[in-house]
């Protein structure tokens, strides 16, 4: 099955830049029928989208800059937001303006439609994905799956430690992974979560008597949840100094397999703002039938059937 990436994975890359180049590999394009990429410069006031190419301009007509804009299921906002951004396209033509400069007719609707034919519809609950971030609601991450074709991470389905906002674990613009979780209303709907280890996997990178690095993530009255890695957290005793996203530095008291649970004592709390690392992935490609969070001897059983 041929892999449709979301846009931006390719404009940088040696092939596209010379694919867009000069005329001649314009045209080679476009009998070919290739998806190629670079940067949105203006979006004029009926929405077409205007696309420098380096050789010559390109031009997206309004109803070919993207799937349902023209029966109305695609908000114009889709076409506004790509300004300064790659778009993805395919070459359809080329054409003369008033001043007789040549420039290329493209269709970013096209290598959505390619890309929904001959990668998405061909997906399955459990297979792992590229997708980018393009947007963070209170609610979940919005992502490009592939040719600017959007679907949503749940903020619950991000993480096994809790988050207050889908910035505290991603940023627009960055590469992740994600796993195909359903298939909603002809819509995909994703997770995160399983591709970052289970309990006992996060738990192997720790041992007890070490002095770590953590982000505090809740506090409560009977205790401080520390988050030591995105699918793991441990509890410290209640301390007055500490709030939501700060830094710790923690103390690991014991780890409990049995019951999964990680005692901490938190040794300083930090005020300068913590930055997330690029994360860490367990599983970074393939296909998940089953995953199991919780570790063998657990009495609480916690995983996801695909």
């Amino acid at each position: 099955m041929t892999e449709y990436l979301p846009e931006g994975y390719l404009i940088g890359t040696a092939e596209n830049r010379i694919r867009i180049g000069s005329p001649a590999a314009l045209r080679e394009s476009m009998e070919s029928g290739s998806i190629l990429e670079a940067r949105c410069a203006i979006c004029d006031s009926k929405h077409n989208l205007i696309v420098e190419l380096g050789c010559m301009k390109g031009y997206i007509p309004r109803e070919e800059g993207a799937v349902g804009i023209t029966e109305g299921t695609t908000k114009d906002i889709a076409l506004i937001s790509r300004v300064n951004k790659p778009v993805c396209f395919v070459v359809t033509g080329f054409a003369r303006d008033e001043n007789d400069e040549m420039f290329a007719i493209l269709s970013r609707r096209r290598a959505q439609e390619e890309c929904e034919k001959n990668y998405l519809s061909r997906l399955s609950a459990g297979d792992v994905i590229n997708a980018r971030v393009t947007h963070l609601e209170q609610f979940g991450c919005f992502v490009d799956i592939g040719c600017g074709i959007p679907s949503l991470i749940p903020i619950d389905l991000i993480s096994v430690s809790r988050i207050s906002h889908p910035s505290d674990r991603f940023y627009v613009g960055q590469n992740i992974k994600a796993v195909v979780k359903s298939f909603e209303n002809d819509r995909i709907c994703l997770s995160h979560k399983e591709l970052l280890g289970t309990w006992q996997q996060n738990a192997d990178m720790f041992e007890a008597g070490e002095t770590v690095t953590g982000i505090v993530r809740s506090i409560e009255e009977y205790g401080v949840f520390v988050e030591l890695a995105p699918n793991l957290a441990g509890l410290a005793e209640p301390r007055g100094d500490v709030y939501i996203n700060g830094r710790a530095s923690v103390y690991i008291k014991a780890i409990i397999p049995d019951k999964m649970k990680i005692k901490l004592i938190i040794v300083n709390a930090f005020d300068t703002a913590y930055s997330d690392s690029e994360l860490h992935y367990f599983i970074d490609s393939g296909h998940i039938d089953k995953w199991v969070y919780s570790g063998e001897g657990s009495s609480k059983l916690i995983q996801t059937i695909f």
